[in-house]
């Protein structure tokens, strides 16, 4: 299949910043195999992370705002919707992986045909649990953020994406994220409330 294209983006039969890809995978093939091998663990694993600080941001407002406490509930639910709205997206534009239009020696294996390219996955999920971090908990979404844009970049290094399928996905996660947050921020008060009085009550309240 071929991938389609979006007008004013592209040069020729490639996409505009091919050439800042191919610049970046010959640092990375450049440099030590430690930095590679640094890169590429937490471009694998840096989501867990992320994800323990969504954790840790439900942890710590548990005992003084149930409200919060509630809105980091939902906060995997936010993250999911991202997750849909990305592969949606993947579906429509349908970009093959640049490891296998420039046929490039990347870090990690390129993966196969029919694995969509734009938007970048793990950039949308970073992003999104970044922007909900910054409703819940401002000291842990200080941490979020600057992991976020690692992980954008730590695919391109190892060779998985273009810098624009990051670029893309750093908003698309932050933008229905941001969206889906604010709504829910001001739903969350009856839900706290109501859970107040039942048996997950420990769910917004130490005790």
């Amino acid at each position: 299949m071929t991938a389609l294209t979006p007008p004013g983006l592209a040069l020729g039969d490639h996409w505009f910043d091919d050439g800042l890809y191919t610049s970046v995978n010959e640092v990375a093939h450049r440099s030590p195999g430690w930095l590679d091998t640094t890169v590429s663990l937490w471009s694998t694993y840096g989501l867990l992370l992320l994800g323990a600080l969504l954790l840790a941001a439900w942890w710590r407002a548990r005992p003084a705002d149930p409200d919060r406490a509630a809105l980091a509930l939902a906060a995997p639910l936010v993250v999911v919707a991202a997750l849909v709205v990305s592969t949606g997206l993947k579906a429509l534009l349908r970009e093959q992986r640049p490891c296998q239009t420039l046929r490039t020696v990347t870090v990690e294996a390129c993966p196969p045909v029919g694995d969509w390219s734009l938007p970048s996955n793990h950039a949308v999920l970073a992003a999104a649990i970044a922007v909900t971090l910054l409703f819940t908990d401002r000291r842990l979404a200080a941490l979020a953020v600057p992991a976020a844009v690692a992980m954008a970049a730590s695919r391109v290094w190892v060779g998985a994406h273009y810098p624009h399928d990051v670029v893309l996905g750093l908003l698309v996660g932050a933008a229905v994220a941001g969206a889906l947050t604010a709504g829910a921020r001001h739903a969350v008060a009856p839900v706290a409330e109501r859970l107040h009085t039942t048996r997950l009550r420990p769910l917004v309240a130490r005790r």
